[in-house]
């Protein structure tokens, strides 16, 4: 017997082996539109990469991330008791939200005092922490009562780790309003925090990332805010050394793990580059995260638990100098004690015990990832220009054209999200009728518009979830939901995958599925659709099954009272039977959306 290592026994793994192995198993499919996808700026990525060099990456100070926690709860007694809760948990870090951050979500604290604000930190040993305010518009106000807190309690500045969040374009982003004179107070307020270490100016992405925009975009909109600010500073007589020392971004991370670890990787490159341009020796940028509003759902919320952890996990191989993660019942009101131990323990899971932080650059010569660091860089530095071209962010978002770009992806977003292109588990994927409700301190209110001139702010569930409350509403009025009959041909065996299919679908719209077990005949077809109550039928079967059985079947529904029959599948005779009054297809990459509000209309007469 030949003694020979193993490996030895095969050829050389080359991609042309690779290639001819996948062609194979694709037995004819396109490669392209199989196996390679594309992301919101068109940026290709492939099924498999050569490793790479890796290049010079800005990294992380050595150690783990920061774990950051909101502090939200609008009394200040018990945001304190809740601040506290946190901190002994774990958390070292803490996010100060103002009831007029657009990042408040309806709660936040009355920060109009130093007393209040000495109340929201009862106890906190801000020497010991590090602190970062969410603020908006109010901004400088805060900012100025935590200087005069820091001098009622006598702490040494330079023992503070403080982000003051002044992010004056940001707030413009999000409110429509721009702050006059916001370059020398933001000038006044570094020069009052000189000696703190961490951060005066935030350039903050969350405005634009809840708005719809891609990778490139936000990055470029950070990018932008950032060298206004430093611009501001040096006009303003600091020194150019230390202005940009006082300046901070902070990221959107969301559950795409490839994005998110190239996205934050890409923004020290880019501000990499800003310096060098500037003449310095580039250092590390402080890099903030905060875990994705826009992908969080009301619906089936224990999954945002799923999509937080990736997204913090994401964020801290990334680099990311600090994350804040959302509860996972946000989007539905003020997170219990149990929703923030979920999200503050799952950090420390993924700090403490995965390791994740040890490394400082684990994604560094892994050929995907330096890939789409690379080209996320080189897109984000054009797409910047472009807003320095048209007079700088504060110019571009007056003039509409970053909104218009944004909303060009969004638009594209949402379509990919009703045609279930980009699946939303819980919400558009695998909906659960039954589902219990969730506990919060107190109920979200009801979301406002933005005014004119502001970036919209939605989160992509929310379509969805409007078809689900009107089903509830519905349910309470009248004990019924609305209701599909499944018009199912043939045995189980033949109608069960599209049956499945067909009643997963219509859930994610709060249509319940009324199945059965199959028919051969149209007349007890009929007698079942009759004696459900229902309005709509959906066909579901095999193609096969279609060719001679789908016209009776109509026949036999729209005589029993039927008003809209769907078919599940995209048959060959389809254009026929819609001839012969079939409503509409029901398959994988139809207008989802459109469908259910138009099946749910109907259901209700």
């Amino acid at each position: 017997m030949e003694d020979r290592p193993l490996a030895e026994l095969f050829g050389p793994a080359t991609r042309e082996r690779w290639r001819r192995a996948v062609d194979a198993a694709l037995k004819g499919g396109d490669f392209e539109k199989r196996l390679v996808s594309k992301t919101a700026d068109g940026l290709r990525i492939e099924p498999l990469y050569e490793p790479a060099a890796p290049l010079a990456q800005p990294v992380r100070a050595p150690g783990p991330w920061r774990l950051a926690q909101r502090v939200d709860q609008p009394d200040p007694e018990k945001a304190s008791a809740q601040a506290l809760v946190d901190l002994e948990g774990g958390a070292d870090a803490l996010v100060l939200v103002h009831r007029e951050a657009p990042a408040a979500r309806g709660f936040g604290l009355d920060l109009s005092s130093v007393d209040g604000l000495d109340a929201a930190l009862k106890s906190v040993m801000l020497p010991l922490i590090a602190l970062r305010l969410d603020a908006g518009p109010a901004g400088f106000e805060t900012a100025s009562l935590l200087r005069q807190l820091i001098e009622r309690r006598g702490d040494d500045p330079a023992a503070l780790d403080l982000d003051l969040g002044l992010d004056p374009l940001g707030t413009r982003a999000a409110t429509g309003r721009l702050e006059a004179g916001w370059e020398a107070r933001l000038c006044e307020t570094a020069r009052a925090f000189a000696g703190v270490r961490g951060s005066v100016a935030l350039a903050d992405a969350r405005p634009y990332h809840e708005a719809g925009a891609s990778e490139v975009q936000e990055l470029a909109a950070v990018l932008a805010a950032a060298i206004a600010y430093l611009r501001a500073l040096e006009a303003g007589g600091h020194d150019l050394e230390r202005a940009r020392e006082q300046i901070a971004v902070l990221l959107v991370a969301d559950a795409d793990e490839f994005l998110t670890v190239a996205k934050f990787r890409a923004i020290r490159r880019l501000w990499a580059r800003v310096e060098e341009a500037c003449g310095l020796e580039p250092k590390p940028l402080r890099v903030l995260a905060e875990t994705a509003w826009r992908m969080m759902t009301r619906r089936d919320p224990f999954v945002n638990i799923l999509r937080t952890t990736m997204a913090t996990a994401s964020a801290g191989l990334g680099g990311a100098d600090s994350v804040t993660a959302l509860p996972y019942t946000l989007a539905l009101g003020l997170p219990d004690a149990f929703a923030r131990r979920v999200v503050r323990n799952s950090q420390i899971v993924l700090v403490e015990e995965s390791n994740l932080a040890r490394v400082s650059d684990p994604a560094a010569g892994a050929g995907g990832f330096e890939a789409l660091t690379a080209e996320l860089t080189e897109k984000a530095w054009a797409a910047f220009q472009e807003i320095e071209r048209e007079g700088g962010l504060a110019a571009s978002l007056d003039t509409g054209a970053l909104a218009q770009r944004i909303a060009a992806v969004a638009e594209a977003r949402a379509r990919a999200v009703a045609t279930r292109r980009e699946p939303l588990t819980g919400a558009s994927e695998f909906p659960f009728l039954a589902e219990k409700p969730v506990a919060v301190l107190a109920e979200a209110p009801q979301a406002t518009a933005r005014p004119d001139g502001a970036l919209p702010s939605a989160r992509l569930a929310e379509p969805y979830e409007a078809l689900r409350d009107a089903s509830d509403a519905r349910l309470a009025e009248t004990g019924r939901r609305p209701a599909v009959f499944l018009a199912n041909l043939g045995p189980v065996a033949v109608h069960n995958a599209r049956s499945t299919f067909a009643a997963n679908a219509f859930a994610a719209g709060g249509i319940e599925a009324i199945g059965n077990d199959g028919f051969s005949e149209t007349a007890a077809l009929a007698e079942a659709f009759r004696a459900s109550g229902a309005r709509v039928a959906c066909l579901c079967s095999s193609d096969k099954v279609y060719e001679t059985e789908a016209a009776p079947a109509l026949a036999a529904l729209k005589d029993a009272g039927a008003s809209t029959i769907y078919l599940a599948g995209k048959p060959a005779e389809a254009e026929a039977l819609r001839q012969a009054g079939l409503h509409g297809l029901l398959f994988a990459g139809c207008d989802l959306l459109a469908l259910l509000q138009e099946a749910a209309d109907r259901a209700r007469g």
